[in-house]
């Protein structure tokens, strides 16, 4: 009977079933509050590109041919004087361990945005966190080119130019909000207006992604020749146009004007005139000239 009387009992110093259901309703309600507050809040893409995978693939291989000849050998480079391997159709850079730079290494963001979408990765870039370049110079690297794991890379590199073009894509999308925060507040529509123009077509598409790879977004401040930039950025703040169907002819007018004015700018030491005919040949590859 006391056994009976004593399993009757609730312990008072813990919530019932029903209480604790009750409070846990209440904090889930709490947090999806709070969850639906931040999706309102958190900034969303200013500008979503939509290409069909024929598209992206087209892109891929024109700055294959842009920055490799569409060679597989260019696709595993490193040039002479600097001191990071430049991968893929991109050219796309990856530091030994220990070293940094004045450029942004994007080779490890590259392999990452790759391994999520599945692609299986060759041994040389298997493991966890981001991995340096095995080669620490130039030499090693010229020295390892026929080696069982450069060819490995070149494969990979090879079989993946659509997901490379993707990760492009990407990259041109998170550039719009950099560049509308760099630009000064009267020109902030008009640099909104020009993008969205050539985002209409897949070859505007190109001619944007192309050039933000080529020659960046323009935002940095270190990217100047007295003062005026050579970038995405101060390309759309040259153009004035609003018809779609003149967009890419417009934009590689400017993207003209802009490269030339560089090389004028720049400090006659660095001899950059010996490059600006090529540059204006890829810039002229945006309206087929």
């Amino acid at each position: 009977m006391v056994a009976a009387e004593t399993g009757t009992l609730i312990d008072k110093r813990r919530p019932s079933r029903t209480e604790g259901c009750s409070r846990s309703e209440g904090c889930y309600f709490l947090a999806a509050l709070i969850f639906a507050a931040l999706i309102v809040l958190l900034p969303k893409p200013l500008h979503a590109i939509t290409l069909s995978h024929a598209d992206v693939l087209r892109i891929g291989k024109k700055i294959w041919q842009n920055e490799c000849n569409g060679t597989i050998a260019g696709l595993t480079s490193w040039n002479e004087g600097e001191d990071f391997a430049s991968l893929g159709i991109g050219h796309f850079i990856w530091y030994p361990k220990g070293r940094r730079g004045p450029f942004e290494e994007s080779f490890p963001k590259l392999v990452s945005f790759i391994s999520k979408r599945g692609a299986k990765l060759p041994t040389l870039l298997l493991g966890t966190g981001e991995k340096p370049c095995p080669w620490n110079s130039r030499t090693e690297f010229l020295r390892a080119e026929h080696s069982t794991e450069m060819n490995q890379l070149r494969r990979f590199l090879t079989d993946t130019i659509n997901l490379q073009a993707e990760f492009l894509i990407a990259r041109l999308e998170s550039a719009l909000p950099k560049m509308l925060a760099e630009a000064a507040p009267s020109d902030r529509a008009n640099v909104k207006t020009q993008f969205e123009r050539l985002t209409k077509t897949p070859q505007g598409c190109y001619a944007l992604i192309d050039y933000v790879n080529f020659k960046g977004e323009g935002v940095l401040h270190t990217e100047r020749y007295q003062g005026q930039g050579w970038g995405l950025l101060q390309v759309l703040e040259a153009m004035h146009g609003t018809s779609d169907a003149g967009a890419v002819d417009e934009f590689a007018r400017a993207a003209k004007a802009v490269l030339t004015r560089r090389v004028q700018n720049s400090p006659t030491e660095r001899h950059e005139s010996r490059w600006l005919s090529g540059w204006i040949r890829r810039v002229n590859s945006y309206n087929g000239g």
